[in-house]
């Protein structure tokens, strides 16, 4: 194994406590351990690599991680969300929810998102994608091909397939409604068991396991305790999306007596293994509470409520109490720098000013907050004896402006494709800003055909089947008839 010691003006460290900022720092490393960070190293290095006016820090924990070709940006001024067809109505489901990609279609989409992910300083990652366009839920077999893209790229990863005992889904009327398979939840959870028990620890270590059911309303008691007692047999991380739409909270409410986060605590599920998206919507204080007492995490994903006009209503409160936070990008784009800039912005719009949210908050949030999530002390951090996770960001990009903190600059300014390197376990993944091994005009013409497939399929699920060009409404409306003569695929995005 080499010893590489990497070199820039700027070096994010830790002190085992905080993070520091090191000038003219140096990062040192061998296999897949940090050795040394600081200045002035003395001891023998095979190569030394010096990326100039550049900032190198930990790499991004996004547990809340985008792995799909992103639907919600679908809804954008689309209108009642009701009438696009993304949840199903009740005549789709009658007639029997089916796929919308194929199996080979389901694992590119993996690749193309994390691809992307690696490209914005993103090295650990706990993937998310929507079930709407799903017969029902994720497969073992499709896993194990995820487990694979995952270990070629380099992206360190927790995997499970996602699972659930019932949908939502529209009536003629509009109101929401629920189908439930409580069989079908359980093989579900059978199969993220067998999962885990192949996969953790696989690849050196890369791949871990999680258990992933999919949102609180979507999975009956049976299917959460079951859960929280498996999580408990194998110490696995538990991720489930709750708190985030008052229909979810009024439906717990109605079916439990309690609250979401009253129903996890009754399920032992608010526990240090728990990790759960969004958290908007929350009983006050009592609510806090639960959390805190756990030992639960919070991952805040801010930029894709905010698109919705909603919000958490105080960061740096539920912070100051002692909730952990970690951060996640949920939509496309997966650019956690975005999503930092847009959460410090909105904490102070929320909060009435600036004393209680800091953009440091945010960073620790992707960073130490997201390996505490974990459990990892190895994570999240550049400090002797940690994992050698580690992220080049370019300074001398001139939307940055003139540099007064790098850190605050990359807040203000930085793009998430600043990112010029990206070590991941001590391996090179990313060079130049280009991912080892991917062809990305190809990935882009593929993604660009797979998603025009996905389009299609929202006329499947509303009523009546509409033409899915109908539901979708240009932000500047077409001149002619173009959009109707030339599907989006026959566009090629790199021409």
């Amino acid at each position: 194994m080499k010893r590489i010691g990497l070199k820039a003006s700027c070096v994010v460290g830790f002190d085992g406590t905080q993070h520091v900022l090191w000038r003219d720092g140096e990062v040192v490393f061998e296999g897949s351990r940090i050795e040394f960070v600081g200045r002035g190293y003395s001891g023998p290095v095979d190569q030394w690599i010096d990326y100039g006016n550049a900032l190198i820090g930990p790499g991004f924990i996004d547990l809340d991680a985008l792995g799909d070709l992103d639907s919600t940006v679908l809804t954008l001024d689309n209108g009642d969300e009701r009438a696009m067809g993304r949840m199903g109505s009740a005549e789709y489901l009658a007639a029997g929810p089916r796929e919308t990609y194929s199996a080979e279609e389901e694992v590119f989409k993996y690749r193309y998102a994390f691809t992307q992910l690696i490209r914005n300083g993103i090295t650990t990652a706990m993937p998310i994608t929507s079930m709407y366009y799903r017969e029902w839920a994720e497969t073992y077999d499709e896993f194990a091909a995820v487990a694979g893209v995952a270990a070629e790229l380099g992206l360190r990863t927790y995997l499970g397939p996602c699972y659930m005992s019932g949908m939502s889904y529209w009536r003629a009327d509009g109101s929401l409604a629920h189908h439930w398979d409580e069989p079908r939840g359980l093989a579900g959870l059978a199969a993220a068991e067998r999962f885990f028990k192949d996969f953790d620890g696989s690849h050196g270590g890369l791949i871990r396991g999680a258990l992933l059911p999919d949102r609180i309303q979507t999975c009956t008691p049976t299917l959460l305790q079951r859960t929280s007692a498996l999580s408990r047999e194998l110490d696995a991380p538990v991720r489930l999306h709750c708190c985030q739409a008052l229909s979810e909270v009024a439906m717990v409410e109605q079916l439990r007596g309690t609250s979401p986060l009253g129903w996890l605590q009754q399920l032992d599920l608010l526990t240090p293994r728990s990790v759960l998206p969004h958290g908007l919507y929350t009983a006050g204080d009592d609510d806090l509470r639960r959390l805190i007492d756990g030992g639960a995490s919070l991952v805040h994903c801010p930029l894709v409520f905010a698109r919705d006009g909603e919000a958490l209503n105080s960061f740096g409160r539920y912070l100051a109490q002692g909730v952990n936070f970690a951060l996640g990008t949920d939509t496309w784009p997966a650019d956690l720098l975005e999503n930092m800039r847009h959460g410090l912005n909105i904490a102070r719009l929320m909060e009435g000013g600036t004393a209680l949210t800091r953009s440091l908050d945010l960073y620790n949030a992707a960073t130490l907050g997201g390996a505490r999530a974990l459990g990892r002390d190895d994570l999240g951090r550049l400090a002797c004896g940690a994992k050698a996770d580690i992220t080049v960001f370019s300074l001398r990009g001139l939307h940055l402006g003139p540099l007064f903190d790098p850190l605050k600059n990359l807040l203000l300014a930085g793009r998430g494709d600043d990112c010029i390197a990206s070590y991941i376990d001590g391996r090179c993944v990313m060079h130049d800003a280009q991912v080892n091994g991917v062809d990305y005009p190809a990935l882009q013409r593929q993604a660009q055909r797979q998603y025009e497939k996905l389009m299609r399929s929202h006329s499947d699920r509303a009523f009546a089947r509409p033409d899915w060009k109908t539901l979708f409404q240009p932000a500047i409306p077409f001149a002619d008839d173009y959009s109707a003569a030339a599907p989006l695929s026959a566009i090629d995005p790199l021409s």
